[in-house]
């Protein structure tokens, strides 16, 4: 067994070092362009689903027609 299993230091990452206007909770740009592409993800989505369940209607409509 290969010495050193146990030692788990620095698993898990490293915290990233916040500026001082961070700090204070004035973000920086990155925020905004966070929230931009949580934006675009959720509209991506809404209109998957969307398209989702426009097709499913008619693919259910369709054997009751013939």
């Amino acid at each position: 067994m290969a010495k050193g299993r146990n030692n788990l230091l620095g698993v898990g990452g490293q915290r990233k070092k916040l500026s001082r206007a961070e700090q204070q909770g004035a973000g920086t740009a990155r925020n905004e362009d966070r929230k931009a592409a949580e934006d675009k993800k959720q509209e991506l989505v809404r209109k998957m689903r969307e398209r989702a369940a426009g097709q499913a209607a008619p693919a259910q409509d369709a054997p009751a027609e013939s």
